[in-house]
C-alpha cells in the first residue's frame, strides 16, 4: 500500500468515525443500558472498519456499521449471560460531543420521560425505533436487523402506535403543543 493510499484510507476511517461515532454510541447504549459497554462495542466496530476497504462498502457504510454494532451488542449480552431480550436501561442515554442539547430543566425532563417511554417498548420495537430515529430507512433497518422491510415497517408502526397511545406521551405532547 502506497503512503497516499494509506493516507486516503486513514482519512476515510476518520471521516466515518466523526459522522457515526455518536449515533452508534447512542444505539449501543440504548440496547445495552451501559455507556461504558457501549463505548467498547463502538470501539470494536471501528476496529473492524479499519479492516474494510472503502470500495467494498461504498454507499453501505451506515448499514454495515450498525449491523456490526448490533451483532457485537448481541455478543456482549450473551457473554454477560443476560437474555437476548436486551432489557431497557434505567438511566437515560445522553452521549454527545456537543454540550447538553437540553437548554432548560424542562427539556431535560422531557428527554428523560421520552427515553423512559421508549425503554418500555419490547426489544425489537426499541431497536427498530432507535435506528429509525437515527434516520435510517426501513430498508436499511431491515438489512441491519436481518428482517424483511415489511416486518420492520410493522414493528416501527406498532412502536409508534404504542407510544402515541401511552397516557404519559399524550400528556407530554399536549404540554409541548401548548408551550409552542
Amino acid at each position: 500500500m502506497t503512503p497516499t493510499v494509506a493516507g486516503d484510507r486513514r482519512q476515510w476511517v476518520i471521516s466515518v468515525l466523526e459522522e457515526y461515532e455518536v449515533p452508534l454510541l447512542r444505539f449501543a447504549a440504548r440496547m445495552l443500558g451501559d455507556e461504558d459497554a457501549a463505548g467498547d462495542v463502538v470501539q470494536h466496530v471501528f476496529m473492524r472498519l479499519c479492516e474494510q476497504s472503502p470500495d467494498r462498502l461504498r454507499d453501505r457504510v451506515a448499514p454495515w456499521l450498525f449491523t456490526v454494532c448490533r451483532n457485537r451488542v448481541v455478543d456482549v449480552v450473551r457473554t454477560q449471560r443476560r437474555s437476548v431480550s436486551l432489557e431497557p436501561s434505567e438511566a437515560p442515554v445522553s452521549l454527545s460531543k456537543e454540550p447538553d442539547p437540553a437548554a432548560t430543566a424542562e427539556r431535560r425532563e422531557l428527554y428523560r420521560q421520552l427515553n423512559g417511554l421508549v425503554d418500555t417498548l419490547p426489544p425489537n420495537q426499541r431497536e427498530a425505533i432507535s435506528l429509525w430515529s437515527e434516520g435510517f430507512t426501513y430498508r436499511q433497518i431491515a438489512e441491519i436487523v436481518d428482517r424483511s422491510e415489511v416486518n420492520v415497517r410493522v414493528i416501527v408502526h406498532r412502536a409508534v402506535k404504542c407510544l402515541r397511545e401511552n397516557p404519559v406521551a399524550q400528556r407530554l405532547c399536549d404540554t409541548t403543543v401548548r408551550h409552542n
